[in-house]
C-alpha cells in the first residue's frame, strides 16, 4: 500500500468540490448579465427537457442585457414560459425576433440574499473537502492495521491536512471574490 493511494483520490475529490463551487456560483447572478444564469433553465423540446442553450443562441450585448434567439419559431413561447417559471425572477421581453432579458440592478436586500446563498454553496464545498480528508485519514488508519508504519501514516495525515487547508483557502478566496462581485454596486 502506498500513501499516494489515499492522497490522490482525496485531492481529486477536493478539486471536484472546488470546481462544483465555481460552477454553482456562476449561476448566481450578481447584477451583471451572465449567460450562465440561464443554464439551469430547461424547455420542452420534442418531448424532452433540454437546456435553453440547446435550442437557441444566447448572447450578452451589454452588461445589463441577455438576448436569446431561438432557432425555431415555436420555441419562443416555450423559452419565455420557462424563464417566467424559473427562479430568476425576471420577466423576459419578446419582440418576435429575440427574447430579451434585462437584468435589473439588485436591491440591498437581494444582494444580502445572494451573499447568503453563495455562502451556503461555499460551506457545502467545504463539507465535501472535509469529507474527502476524513475518508483519506480513515483509509490511512486502516492501512496501519494492514502493516503500514505508523510514522508514515502520521506524515501522510499531515500531507492530507496541508492539501485540505489549501483547498479551504481556495474556497474562501472564491467566495470572497463572489461576495465582492455581488456587493459591488
Amino acid at each position: 500500500m502506498d500513501v499516494k493511494d489515499y492522497l490522490t483520490p482525496a485531492e481529486e475529490k477536493m478539486e471536484l468540490a472546488v470546481a462544483y463551487l465555481d460552477e454553482s456560483l456562476a449561476h448566481i447572478r450578481a447584477g451583471k448579465a451572465n449567460p450562465k444564469i440561464i443554464d439551469g433553465i430547461k424547455v420542452e423540446y420534442y418531448g424532452s427537457a433540454v437546456p435553453v442553450s440547446q435550442v437557441a443562441n444566447i448572447s450578452v450585448p451589454d452588461a445589463r442585457t441577455i438576448t436569446i434567439t431561438p432557432w425555431e419559431k415555436p420555441m419562443f413561447k416555450e423559452i419565455e414560459k420557462a424563464i417566467i417559471n424559473s427562479e430568476l425572477g425576471i420577466t423576459p421581453e419578446n419582440n418576435g425576433e429575440v427574447i430579451r432579458i434585462s437584468i435589473p440592478p439588485l436591491t440591498e436586500e437581494r444582494r444580502k440574499q445572494l451573499v447568503k446563498q453563495s455562502k451556503a454553496e461555499a460551506e457545502q464545498a467545504k463539507v465535501s473537502v472535509r469529507n474527502a480528508r476524513r475518508d483519506a485519514i480513515d483509509g490511512l488508519k486502516k492501512a496501519v492495521k494492514q502493516g503500514m508504519p505508523e510514522d508514515t501514516e502520521k506524515d501522510a495525515e499531515a500531507s492530507v491536512q496541508k492539501i485540505h487547508d489549501k483547498y479551504l483557502k481556495r474556497i474562501d478566496d472564491i467566495f470572497a471574490a463572489k461576495e465582492k462581485e455581488i456587493l459591488t454596486v
